[in-house]
């Protein structure tokens, strides 16, 4: 049965990878949903102790059946007497993708009423943590960058997020390696709503995740901020696990972060077939001809049944569905995967 899941837990939703971009922006953060949504995000797919402004927008069967906005904008009124943000944050679930809500006129409406800008996140909940956060950039910065012609000696970190990365070894790898410049502005992470205002100002971006992407695209096109891809791998711990022997080596994690690993596996052991396997966003000039997407449990059980592998390198969680498998298995954390801060 097509989406059947008796093993393998729900990955985070894309409202939820929206949400986590937000965290740190000071933002009004207004779920629109009935109350599930939000618990969800707030207890299972954010990690992080620190503050944020996250609401729900409480919607009722009636609400929801006749678009009534002016209910929402009273409830956000209401709301921003208990905070004091730099914008609202609209995240789209299910309820207003079935009605059809129309964003960017309830964008509109509270700009107008609250004198505070809006920004709207068309996620609908049935897709990817990765796919929100790359919605997330691509509104944010369509909404708040600033056209300059003045460059500073900084770089843009896009794609960094809990889901994907211990954000503190990040962060200081990619301070190592790119240790010529002064400033470093990780979106969404360590620099707040001004970093997306001051995002033409930088020399450069570096890609770390498939979810920033599109938006590094974008900036290239708009502002001429050109970008390159580089993902740190793994710490020592991971690094270990390399089986100089191998035949057969499977990669089971976010695309850029797999592909890093399949190219120092291959410095140790060049003779090694290296496959990615992905549930998750995934680029076609990013794979080798091999590499494949995954969509339902059991064509991920059935794969590895059938094709040998001498050494997978996945979160332990996917062993669940493949309780058969009797190689070595090498544990990469992938917290939208488990939803388990444990590495």
């Amino acid at each position: 049965m097509k989406g059947l899941r008796l093993y393998i837990p729900p990955f985070a939703p894309d409202d939820s990878g929206a949400v986590a971009v937000l965290h740190a922006l000071n933002a009004a953060t207004v779920i629109i949903d009935a109350g599930g949504c939000a618990g969800n995000i707030a207890g299972f797919d954010e990690p992080r102790t620190t503050k944020s402004a996250v609401f729900s927008a409480g919607l009722r069967d009636m609400d929801a059946i006749l678009g009534r906005d002016d209910n929402l904008v009273k409830k956000i009124s209401s709301a921003l007497e208990s905070v004091s943000p730099e914008f609202v944050a609209l995240i789209g679930t299910p309820v207003p993708a079935v009605i059809g809500t129309d964003y960017n006129a309830l964008c509109h409406i509270i700009e107008k009423k609250l004198n505070i800008p809006a920004v709207a996140i068309d996620t609908d909940g049935t897709k990817l943590y990765d796919d929100g956060i790359s919605k997330t950039y691509l509104s944010l910065f369509k909404k708040f960058a600033k056209e300059t012609d003045s460059k500073s000696d900084s770089i843009g970190i896009l794609g960094a997020s809990h889901f994907d990365f211990n954000i503190n070894f990040l962060c200081e790898n990619i301070k190592k390696a790119f240790n010529k410049y002064s400033q470093f502005f990780v979106y969404g992470i360590e620099s707040g709503i001004d970093a997306f205002k001051k995002v033409a100002e930088v020399e450069k971006n570096i890609v770390v995740s498939v979810s920033g992407l599109s938006a590094a695209k974008y900036l290239k096109e708009r502002f001429n901020v050109p970008f390159e891809i580089y993902s740190p791998v793994f710490d020592d711990e991971i690094l270990k696990g390399i089986n100089t022997h191998a035949k057969k080596i499977l990669i089971m994690h976010e695309q850029f972060r797999a592909n890093a690993l399949r190219n120092i596996l291959r410095q140790n052991n060049p003779d090694a077939k290296i496959i990615v396997g992905n549930w998750f966003l995934s680029y076609k000039g990013y794979e080798e001809s091999d590499d494949l997407h995954f969509d339902d449990e059991d064509e991920f059980t059935d794969y590895v049944k059938n094709e040998n592998f001498d050494c997978i390198f996945a979160d332990k969680l996917f062993l669940r569905a493949a309780p058969f498998y009797k190689g070595e298995w090498v544990h990469l954390h992938h917290f939208a995967a488990s939803g388990s801060e444990k590495r």
